[in-house]
């Protein structure tokens, strides 16, 4: 094998990526990593999770969030948070982990090529680099090159006023009026960043209702949240017009409607672009859809049979967390090592304030499935060390099978909810009962005593 000769190139150096090529090297295989140099670690360290999520952290902590079931609504915090604030953490965050990447990916011997990859026909991939061009080939390829904010020619960007969620970490200062046109998780996201941050948001989305693939309890409770903060929701309506009053330095959205809705600035954060639109997949034998999206299988594999795909430009759900397992399970895939695909039970965390988590079943898929199923729900208020977090108002939710006791599902919202889900997610995995909880001790005082609550909660109604 040459020394432009891989087992394995991996096009993208996002979670899908990393975790596909490392788990390739730890097979012992030659792997090679493409991607830009300032992207190391793909969208999610550089505009995507890891900036977001820091973002959420020093917003919860300086502005009081957590405690204001002690000192009342009006209680601010570090009363006066500048961007700077959040930009420092942002970029410190973000420096320390480009540099575990890195460190990672170099420690288990992957080769790192720094430029854009594009297919010059199904295992030769040219890296147009800074100043150069590379040619290297891969006996197999993952793809894993992420996505960007869906364009749209008819919004005025500017990176100031109308601004993507590439851009908003750019921002010189806070709006005193946000409109956020979207309300997918990035969209409710910042939704949610602005408004604890005392910033008066109107989201707008076309769609009637906010997350369908959540439970409807969990999210009419993350609504009366974002509500109780300022947020005026304009949902089943569609954005048919942006644009700026400059008379009054105000950003205007025009809807299908007829309403017009006004602002300081307005976040565009409607859907994702995959990049496997920019790859020449064409001359590796593939099409991306419309939306650059690859398609695959439930291995992974895409139509090239040595071809695979991972991470959000293969589409929902599109988190950090599954792509890094979409990308092991593809790298074991193709090289033969064993694996458990076990897609059904991965995790949903969606880091909103408060943040929701879910794993397994919802009720509506439940109901429509005829599955004679029954609740048990835990609320924070009853928990003591939810009393010392400040948090009154969470929620754990078990859904069990009435007949055999089967956990089904379990949902969460409230301080630490993506924490604790993985304790329902572990017993789901072997398939337990929600008798499990009843019978299990848990440290006291803690989150995790919410499982105990709501299974003898669920248990009291048989």
């Amino acid at each position: 094998m040459g020394d432009q000769d891989f087992d394995l190139v991996v096009i993208g150096s996002g979670p899908a990526g990393q975790k596909g090529a490392i788990c390739a090297a730890k097979l012992r295989k030659r792997v090679a990593v493409i991607d830009r140099t300032v992207m190391m670690g793909g969208v999610c360290v550089h505009t995507g999770t890891i900036p977001s999520k820091s973002v959420r952290e020093a917003i919860f902590q300086l502005t009081g969030s957590a405690v204001k079931s002690f000192y009342g609504n009006a209680y601010r915090g570090n009363g006066d948070i500048s961007v700077k604030d959040l930009a420092f953490r942002v970029q410190s965050v973000v420096a320390r982990e480009t540099d575990v990447i890195r460190a990672q990916l170099k420690r288990n011997g992957v080769c790192i090529y720094q430029g854009m990859g594009h297919f010059l026909d199904p295992h030769t991939i040219e890296i147009q680099g800074d100043s150069d061009k590379t040619v290297i080939r891969g006996e197999h390829v993952l793809i894993a090159c992420g996505t960007r904010p869906a364009g749209n020619t008819e919004i005025p960007f500017d990176g100031k006023r109308v601004f993507d969620t590439d851009q908003i970490n750019g921002l010189q200062g806070l709006p005193r009026e946000l409109i956020v046109v979207g309300a997918g998780v990035v969209g409710l996201e910042y939704t949610s960043f602005m408004a604890a941050m005392g910033v008066e948001v109107t989201l707008i989305d076309q769609r009637p209702q906010l997350l369908d693939f959540v439970d409807r309890e969990i999210i009419e409770a993350l609504a009366y949240h974002l509500r109780q903060m300022g947020t005026t929701f304009r949902l089943g309506d569609k954005v048919t017009r942006v644009g700026f009053d400059e008379q009054r330095d105000r950003v205007f959205a025009e809807l299908e409607s007829g309403k017009r809705v006004q602002a300081n600035a307005l976040l565009y954060a409607v859907g994702r672009q995959a990049n496997g639109d920019q790859l020449g997949l064409e001359a590796a034998g593939l099409q991306p859809d419309p939306r650059g999206k690859v398609t695959v299988n439930a291995e992974y594999q895409t139509a090239v049979p040595h071809i695979y795909a991972a991470g959000d430009v293969i589409g929902f759900p599109a988190l950090a967390s599954t792509s890094m397992e979409q990308g092991r399970l593809a790298s074991c895939h193709m090289f033969g090592a064993p694996s458990q695909n076990m897609s059904a039970l991965f995790p949903y965390g969606i880091y909103t304030i408060p943040e929701i988590s879910m794993v397994g079943q919802t009720e509506e898929k439940l109901t429509e499935a005829k599955v004679p199923y029954e609740v048990g729900t835990a609320k924070y208020k009853e928990l003591a060390k939810s009393m010392m977090l400040g948090d009154e108002s969470g929620m754990l939710k078990l859904l069990f099978d009435r007949n055999t006791r089967k956990l089904l599902g379990v949902h969460a919202i409230g301080q630490r909810a993506t924490e604790i889900i993985h304790i329902g997610q572990a017993v789901l995995a072997y398939g337990g009962s929600i008798e499990y909880f009843r019978d299990t001790v848990f440290n006291y005082p803690t989150l995790a005593e919410a499982y105990k609550v709501a299974a003898l909660d669920g248990l009291n109604k048989l």
